[in-house]
């Protein structure tokens, strides 16, 4: 009987908790360039049987693409949802070259090119080398820990990939204006991580009440001299 009050009670506290969520909304400003165009080698180089035509960057204006390209995740041990995530090889490319996962995750890397392609990272968070596989295959990983993976071809040195993977289940990316939103997180203070694969790390503490949303921004910035160094850990 007394196993069952606690539990009752543990459980409304639970809904309690839940009821009185609330967001942390936030906006990723990036007033300069900071990814620098990779030099592509002809296409003869990457030949493995067909010709495989590389895929080509869409028109887009350059910040945008650099807020898109910042990961947003609060720290600590808090609840985590793995999912089921796919990093794709398609036209001599990785699709998406970003992905953020929970702790736990898995991460597929299905070929859909008519050549083969060689899957490796060398990441302390999580190494791997998945061998050469030709179209229609996929290998899988699990990542059970949180880190930054830098995912590589030893085929073709062009393609290059970061999967993010996150202590909990709060987290996400910023949209092409900087906006992003970590929903329903319980009354409380956080540290709020902004991540951007040349920027590196900032970090940000946040108070959530009962009262309304808690508002952040992280400004990205560059050095003095305009340099910046490649966040590789």
């Amino acid at each position: 009987m007394l196993g069952r009050v606690l539990r009752s009670a543990l459980l409304i506290l639970m809904v309690g908790a839940f009821l009185q969520a609330n967001d942390i909304d936030g906006t990723i400003v990036v007033q300069h360039k900071l990814t620098k165009r990779k030099v592509t080698a002809s296409a003869d180089l990457y030949q493995r049987g067909a010709a495989v035509k590389l895929g080509a960057d869409r028109d887009q204006d350059p910040l945008h693409y650099e807020r898109s390209h910042v990961v947003v995740y609060v720290e600590g041990d808090l609840p985590s949802s793995p999912i089921a995530a796919e990093l794709a090889q398609e036209d001599r490319r990785f699709s998406p070259d970003l992905v953020v996962v929970p702790a736990g995750s898995t991460v597929s890397f299905p070929n859909m090119d008519p050549i083969f392609h060689n899957v490796f990272s060398l990441s302390k968070a999580k190494s791997f080398d998945l061998g050469n596989y030709p179209q229609g295959k996929t290998r899988t990983v699990v990542f059970p820990k949180p880190g930054i993976v830098f995912v590589d071809c030893h085929l073709h040195p062009n393609m290059s990939a970061v999967i993010v993977i996150t202590p909990n289940r709060w987290s996400t990316k910023a949209d092409a204006s900087g906006r992003f939103v970590l929903p329903d997180l319980p009354p409380g203070t956080y540290t709020v991580v902004a991540w951007h694969k040349t920027a590196g790390f900032f970090r940000k503490t946040v108070h959530v009440t009962d009262a309304g949303n808690a508002a952040v921004e992280f400004l990205i910035p560059l050095g003095e001299d305009g340099a910046v160094q490649e966040a590789r850990k």
